[in-house]
């Protein structure tokens, strides 16, 4: 007999953030390219474009700000990773782009719901 997997409400909370941050571009006209891209390197949130306009994005979802703001967990080192790793996606698909931006989406779950805020170019 198979051990069933406790659910990991962490990783739930994450899932829901990223799909409240799809349909957040959705409903300002991006396609999402590629979500959870994932190389031996790291991993992608979500790339998404609109016309020649092409976006990383990393997700951050907290359940509170005890433990820092979102934003504050995309250090310089995790920036770096992102650019990285954009590099490794671009060479692994064909996409023409003439703009390319990396933004950062905060996610905070709250009672009410969940709070969508993200900053475009925020490196």
């Amino acid at each position: 007999m198979e051990a069933r997997r406790a659910a990991d409400p962490r990783r739930d909370l994450g899932t829901r953030g990223e799909d409240a941050v799809a349909r957040w571009y959705e409903e300002r006209g991006y396609i999402v390219a590629s979500r959870n891209w994932r190389v031996r390197e790291g991993e992608l949130d979500l790339v998404l474009q609109r016309g020649l306009t092409l976006v990383f994005c990393e997700v951050k979802t907290r359940r509170g700000d005890a433990y820092g703001t979102p934003f504050e967990a995309v250090t310089i080192r995790k920036q770096r990773r992102i650019r990285t790793l954009a590099v490794r996606w671009l060479s692994s698909h064909r996409v023409r782009a003439k703009e390319l931006r990396f933004d950062v989406a905060a996610v905070r779950q709250r009672a009410t719901g969940i709070d969508v805020e993200v900053v475009e170019a925020a490196f």
